[in-house]
């Protein structure tokens, strides 16, 4: 909800950085093409080809060279992981198609807990997302830059302000921008894998000899090598299992598309995840050909097969720079999510309300700066490392992809009298859980020590702060609440001197009742004010009003900017232009305001009445006055 300060310095500023306002009439203009989508709602699960295999690669060299071998089968395993999940989401987009993805999808059909654990985790996830892509894309640009090293905090930070403030730009403007660098990656990829599979098939790719993998590996591991076995190669997997994070985006973004929205999310999924898998399989099936080997201070894999591939020329140039563009951009598949579920949550009373406000362009301005806050926090305490973030990755994704195949099969079991051939979508969402519930459990396991303890220790704790984030919520309203249909009796207007007022009501609850009758109590003309933010309860609220207070007569004004501020005070003007003939009579115009017990809850409140009252006041009205209402 827009609450600008028409012409302040602030307000120039926000219009310079973000752009105008668009009016909610355009909202279906803000939306998705598939093309848009899938470079949009993809970059996060398609950059991470770009490490997915190296990660792969890195655990099985400690075993020594003869373990790479395994690069391709856990490859093969990972894919057909992937199309198993991939075809669990084609299912939730259709039976879900206003989206909400794992945590709208649990909440239903497991329960208020399960719901709030996906919720929780899928919000970790996200702002690891933007943490780690964003590490990994300036860790790409100081390894061109050695001089820039002492400079990667800062750098991180100010690659997290441009995502944000591109993100804040809105949908299209955001799609537009991201693009180019996708399909130039998946362009540059799909080139490399084509390039190499001729050179292969003319017998020009000639893998490393043992002697040397063997070296490099003595150089980055030392002369003692860990034994192959199930330990190592569920590391290994596990690893790689980075490869299916991002799938997930699509399912929460189904209301991002163009009508029909499901359909063509079902048709973006699909082709996301065939280009995920050629271009991970293909990758991994080079990379083994090759016989290539990853040291921790080396050049990536990905380099090393375009350096062998195209030679060092402009292809490997242009692969090295698609490569840190879509790992700096990847981090918006989160921008696009996390604000939606933010949204979901918020709506639900888990989250504070602000967050399902859609903002000046039509995107959800508080989540995109509540994520951009936290992945800074992250990039700030963990120095901007990617090594130090890795472990902490996945773990969240897997738990919510578990949580919400299992929501799905109580989905088909409960409304299987309805649903024709529910026995087969049941079976693969039953089997999706099962794979992806394991695949959970070895990713704790291999990683619990090295970091993903913390993601354990941090779900808890969300899901502690959403619920007491309710409790208020459900507090308030038992506070707020009014007999329904019940007309509502105002105390006599004063004999003589009354001014003429204005009283600002947003709902009819005790709040605002205590506001009316205060206003009523000193007002010889009373007329009350409602703002419509395009959220379709307006003609609901005139219904209410009608009913209850039929005697003090409402005006309803349209907002289509949905700023509160503007209407607000051009109505107050117009109506001290009316009542200015009586220099003896003073308009006041009287807010309704919320007094909390602890200063915290705030944050949980809009404070749009600070701002309408410093905007009114400097618009020249003389008399502003507050209603507290102690909650």
């Amino acid at each position: 909800m827009t609450n600008d300060l028409r012409g302040s310095f602030p307000h120039s500023l926000r219009r310079f950085l973000i752009g105008a306002p668009l009016p909610t009439s355009a909202h279906a203009e803000e939306r998705l093409t598939n093309a848009e989508a899938l470079a949009i709602l993809s970059s996060d699960a398609l950059s991470s080809v770009a490490y997915a295999t190296q990660e792969i690669v890195i655990v099985l060299g400690m075993a020594g060279a003869s373990a790479i071998r395994h690069t391709l089968p856990i490859t093969g395993l990972i894919v057909a992981l992937m199309l198993m999940v991939a075809i669990s989401y084609r299912q939730t987009i259709k039976a879900y198609p206003h989206g909400g993805g794992s945590y709208r999808v649990s909440h239903e059909n497991l329960g208020v807990i399960p719901g709030l654990c996906a919720g929780a985790s899928l919000s970790i996830d996200y702002v690891l997302t933007v943490s780690v892509s964003v590490a990994a894309g300036i860790a790409a640009l100081t390894s061109y830059f050695p001089p820039l090293e002492g400079l990667r905090t800062p750098l991180c930070l100010g690659a997290v302000g441009l995502l944000m403030l591109a993100n804040l730009r809105g949908v299209r403007s955001t799609a537009r921008m991201l693009s180019l660098p996708t399909f130039l990656f998946m362009g540059a990829v799909f080139t490399l894998l084509g390039a190499g599979l001729i050179q292969w098939g003319q017998g020009d790719l000639m893998p490393l000899p043992l002697a040397e993998q063997t070296r490099l590996l003595s150089e980055s591991h030392g002369s003692t090598l860990a034994a192959i076995g199930p330990v190592l190669l569920m590391r290994a997997f596990s690893s790689g299992c980075a490869a299916l994070t991002g799938i997930e985006a699509i399912s929460d973004s189904v209301m991002a598309f163009k009508p029909v929205e499901w359909r063509n999310a079902r048709r973006v999924l699909t082709v996301m995840v065939i280009v995920l898998a050629l271009m991970f399989s293909g990758i991994s099936a080079l990379a083994t050909q090759l016989g290539l080997v990853v040291q921790e201070t080396g050049p990536t894999l990905l380099y090393q097969l375009g350096e062998r591939i195209f030679g060092n020329g402009v292809l490997l140039l242009v692969l090295q720079l698609a490569t840190l563009l879509i790992l700096l951009l990847a981090a918006n598949t989160a921008y696009a999510d996390f604000p939606r579920l933010a949204a979901f949550l918020a709506q639900d009373g888990f989250m504070p309300r602000q967050l399902a406000s859609l903002g000046d362009r039509l995107v959800f301005t508080n989540g995109i700066v509540l994520l951009s806050g936290f992945a800074a926090l992250l990039l700030l305490i963990f120095e901007g490392s990617v090594s130090r973030l890795i472990p902490l990755y996945a773990v969240g994704v897997f738990a919510s992809f578990t949580l919400s195949q299992a929501g799905m099969v109580m989905h088909w079991w409960n409304g299987r009298a309805a649903e024709p051939g529910w026995h087969g979508k049941a079976l693969v969402n039953g089997l999706g859980c099962l794979v992806t519930g394991v695949v959970c459990g070895v990713l704790l396991y291999s990683k619990f020590t090295h970091g993903a303890w913390l993601v354990v220790v941090a779900v808890p704790l969300v899901v502690s702060l959403f619920l007491v984030i309710k409790a208020h919520y459900r507090q308030v309203a038992r506070r707020l609440r009014l007999a329904p249909d019940v007309t509502l009796s105002l105390p006599p207007g004063p004999d003589r001197g009354g001014a003429p007022v204005v009283v600002l009501v947003g709902q009819l609850h005790r709040g605002s009742f205590e506001a009316v009758r205060y206003a009523r109590s000193i007002a010889d003309e009373l007329v009350a004010v409602h703002v419509d933010l395009g959220d379709s309860g307006a003609e609901r609220f005139r219904q209410q009003w009608t009913r209850q207070l039929p005697q003090v007569p409402l005006v309803i004004l349209p907002s289509p900017y949905r700023s509160l501020v503007a209407p607000v005070t051009a109505f107050v003007r117009q109506f001290e232009i009316e009542h200015r003939k009586d220099r003896n009579r003073f308009c006041t115009v009287v807010l309704p305001v919320f007094v909390t017990r602890h200063r915290w809850e705030n944050l949980l409140h809009n404070q749009s009445t600070v701002v309408l009252r410093q905007a009114l006041r400097s618009g020249g009205t003389r008399v502003v006055t507050t209603v507290g209402f102690y909650l």
